[in-house]
């Protein structure tokens, strides 16, 4: 993971509120403005662009020599269903690793598709079981893949990747990773968790815009994965074929999201890379965790379990507290939080990441308690 000398963050201009949520995300002005230009699809300078975003995207999970970067028009969830297509045989099985909406989201993509899948799933507050796992490997010679999500925004916990990918590869089967919330902080090396591919997003730890998708797929068997699609749209390997023959997406590339992209990418250098960027989520974190804690307000998952990306909080007794009116008055401040996702327990979630700062993460919490005192009065 190369890093550079940590660079100060430019300011986010005042009128901007703060999207302390699990994206879209609070960007810099530099990846706002870098969509201030029009690039044609052919143009030479963008097939350039395109290059250099797909190598830096390897580079930055240490893929340079074994993967290929393909990416793709949409939405994070687009990525992943194209992983799961792409990769998948038609008659292959998935073992899918839930904890989570986002799991689940797996699973329901499978069921489109028509593909075999079977779930292993834990608590919302728990990791997910590998010993479980490696039992379900061991009773189903069926199963080819497995799942599972890196960091899991529904609750903010961080499951344990590589002791995943160290058992999926001690049964000889394909990991496949939602790498979502994940990639471009967590740690996250090809060096040391063999993976066959992971789908991840512009708009999270990357920093840049919603809009573009990327898959990360192991070259060594990207070949065999021709003819798996389901879908024109969603067919990696025609999408990398194409561009590898000419440079060129095969249908509209969104120009403006890889503009800022790159530009994010930069920015993500200049940071000091995914170690600093890390470092700086991990104070964010801290800093909120610390101060909402002091206010009175409970942690879905203990320390040790919190993912530096997202936090879930528990919500008081609902005749003291009504999240909505929470919400507004919070956003009125100039602060974006997110409604729970959990099935169980009524909460919150406040996001760590984003183009935000320990202090302004501070200053979040003092809003939270301007708005705690408004409600009591």
């Amino acid at each position: 993971m190369r890093s550079k000398k940590s660079k100060k963050l430019e300011p986010v201009p005042d009128a901007e509120p703060l999207l302390l949520t699990p994206g879209p995300l609070t960007t810099s002005g530099r990846v706002k403005q870098a969509m201030l230009h029009d690039y044609g699809s052919r143009d030479k300078r963008f097939i350039e662009l395109n290059r250099g975003v797909c190598d830096k995207l390897l580079s930055l999970c240490d893929a340079d020599r074994t993967h290929l970067c393909i990416p793709l028009q949409g939405s994070g969830s687009f990525a992943v269903e194209a992983m799961l297509a792409n990769q998948l045989p038609r008659e292959g099985k998935l073992l899918n690793l839930v904890n989570g909406a986002y799991g689940h989201r797996v699973t329901e993509i499978c069921r489109y598709l028509g593909r075999q899948v079977s779930v292993l799933e834990t608590a919302e507050h728990q990791p997910v079981d590998l010993a479980a796992l490696d039992r379900a490997l061991a009773a189903d010679a069926g199963i080819t893949h497995v799942a599972v999500v890196y960091c899991e925004t529904t609750s903010g916990i961080m499951n344990p990747l590589a002791q995943v990918a160290q058992v999926v590869a001690a049964h000889g089967r394909k990991l496949l990773i939602d790498a979502m919330s994940a990639f471009g902080a967590l740690p996250l090396s090809a060096a040391d968790i063999p993976f066959a591919a992971l789908a991840a997003s512009a708009n999270k730890c990357l920093e840049s815009v919603p809009g573009l998708g990327f898959v990360i797929a192991e070259q060594a068997t990207f070949a065999a994965t021709a003819g798996n699609a389901h879908s024109l749209s969603l067919d990696l390997y025609q999408q990398w074929r194409y561009m590898n023959d000419t440079g060129q997406w095969r249908f509209t590339p969104p120009t403006h999201c890889l503009l800022a992209l790159h530009e994010a990418l930069q920015q993500l250098a200049e940071e000091g890379g995914v170690t600093a960027r890390r470092r700086r989520y991990q104070d964010n974190c801290r800093t909120l965790v610390q101060g909402m804690r002091e206010l009175g307000f409970e942690t879905l998952l203990p320390d040790n379990l919190q993912a530096p990306i997202i936090v879930t909080f528990l919500l008081p007794e609902p005749e003291a507290f009504s999240f909505e009116e929470f919400y507004r008055r919070l956003h009125d401040k100039g602060f974006v939080i997110y409604p729970g996702k959990l099935t169980q327990q009524d909460s919150f979630r406040i996001g760590c990441i984003g183009h935000v700062t320990p202090e302004q993460m501070a200053a979040a919490v003092s809003a939270v308690a301007q708005v705690l005192r408004e409600l009591r009065r």
